[in-house]
């Protein structure tokens, strides 16, 4: 009987695992795993049922928590200006601005999709909108297909790390952290990231000239009239928009939930100045942002059951305890979790890995003195260069979606190698120098 009660709650944190694997529902895997164990422990003696009456307060208490409601409100930005059109005028004047240099088009892919991420947040909207507007493009051009694929599918998952990011915002509910200082801390670490991909840019086109060529000079011509005033209405507003957002954030006059309402409207605005605006693109940002926020709230509530029965079985005590006895200390402790949360990126999404692996983190980093918010910008590095690792990473499958035929999942797969490779790099600087995330949020202290 001892060892049922030892390992009943391994067991279900691996059945969840692998219901999750064979693409089965989240929400319902979580729950459904919560049912089945929950009805084990009690047959077997070993779950006392009283735990269940706790239910209903979580679900209360997810639903009237605040911090949460950032969640709908970054879903609509993003997909509001995704809709008006500002991710394609922005591409389309970056590439003239930069394509008189070598690998230009690429270096403008690489602003705009950090642009995109300081202003929406979400992964899926940013490299579809690159895949869909640039790519073809580049190709056009003579781009390598496998630079052009890799630093499309790079700079669209900046979006996880450079704030506003909904990824952030559900870790630093998850690790009991302010979002604001969150957002504070991963600002340098995303710029890190962002100039990493640029850096690269260039030298690849200094080394190897012929396959991140220039523009040809007509096409820039004949692209480049009314430039300035291009910029102007493209360029502007945007950035007007980044600085209400974050500036806000930053400085203490809203809650990162009241600017994200503030965004959304700006995005509303801007999507009136582009004439994009009517109740048939409205109704679709509003159907999107229902079923992603709907998605969120029943995979909460779904994990919620799985962390109550796992905690009702003594799993978290298990898990608890292997963590704080790994050899090595915080360093152990930091490389298990690191590549427990890296491998899983591989098949399941950031709010899943956020919701049942990280609060078995928490517990433990608090225990071994780690600062969450550090702790927190590391796992959103983390998450993003999952996000781009074949071969199940999910901005390569956005990409593979949009991308045209002469293209080949193994251009895609081989374009991100040399990208994964400085995000990793950026990753271990993050770690070694903790001070690259304390910085800011100490400053504005």
């Amino acid at each position: 009987m001892e060892l049922d009660y030892e390992w009943l709650g391994p067991l279900m944190f691996a059945g969840a695992l692998v219901l999750l694997s064979f693409g089965y529902p989240v929400a319902f895997a979580l729950g459904g795993v919560a049912i089945l164990f929950g009805l084990l422990g009690i047959s077997l003696g070993v779950f006392d049922p009283i735990f269940l009456t706790a239910m209903p307060q979580r679900i209360f208490g997810i639903m009237a928590n605040y911090t949460l409601l950032a969640i709908p409100y970054f879903i609509f930005l993003g997909s509001m200006l995704e809709k008006s059109g500002i991710a394609e005028n922005l591409l389309e004047t970056m590439g003239i601005l930069l394509g008189r240099l070598r690998g230009g088009l690429a270096l403008a892919v690489v602003v705009v999709g950090a642009l995109l991420a300081a202003t929406t947040g979400v992964v899926a909207a940013t490299v579809v909108a690159m895949g869909l507007i640039s790519l073809p493009i580049m190709l056009r051009y003579g781009y390598d297909k496998r630079l052009a694929t890799g630093v499309i599918a790079a700079s669209g998952t900046l979006g996880q790390i450079i704030p506003p990011s909904v990824v952030l915002v559900v870790l630093g509910d998850q690790l009991g952290v302010s979002v604001g200082d969150l957002f504070i801390g991963s600002v340098i670490p995303g710029l890190m990231m962002a100039g990493a991909f640029a850096i690269h840019v260039v030298v690849v086109a200094f080394l190897k000239p012929e396959v991140a060529p220039a523009l040809p000079e007509d096409v820039r011509a004949a692209a480049g009239k009314n430039l300035g005033k291009r910029v102007v209405q493209v360029m502007i507003p945007p950035l007007l928009l980044i600085l209400l957002v974050l500036g806000s954030i930053f400085f203490g006059i809203a809650t990162p939930t009241e600017a994200g309402a503030v965004g959304c409207l700006g995005a509303v605005i801007l999507a009136g100045f582009n004439r994009q605006l009517s109740w048939r693109s409205l109704w679709q940002v509003c159907d999107v942002t229902l079923r992603i926020t709907s998605m969120v709230i029943f995979i909460l509530i779904g994990s919620t059951a799985f962390s109550l029965v796992f905690r009702g079985l003594n799993g978290d005590r298990f898990m608890f305890d292997v963590l704080t006895n790994l050899p090595g200390g915080e360093i152990g402790f930091l490389f298990v979790s690191m590549l427990v949360v890296f491998i899983l990126g591989f098949f399941i999404d950031f709010f899943e890995i956020a919701f049942i692996v990280v609060p078995l983190f928490v517990p433990v980093a608090q225990k071994l003195g780690l600062n969450l918010i550090w702790y927190g910008v590391v796992l959103g590095a983390n998450l993003q260069t999952s996000f781009l690792t074949p071969p199940f990473g999910f901005a390569l499958f956005y990409l593979r979606g949009v991308a045209p035929r002469e293209v080949t999942t193994g251009d895609i797969y081989r374009g991100v190698v040399p990208f994964i490779i400085l995000q990793l790099l950026v990753l271990l600087a993050i770690i070694v120098f903790p001070g690259i995330v304390s910085f800011l949020p100490s400053l504005i202290r």
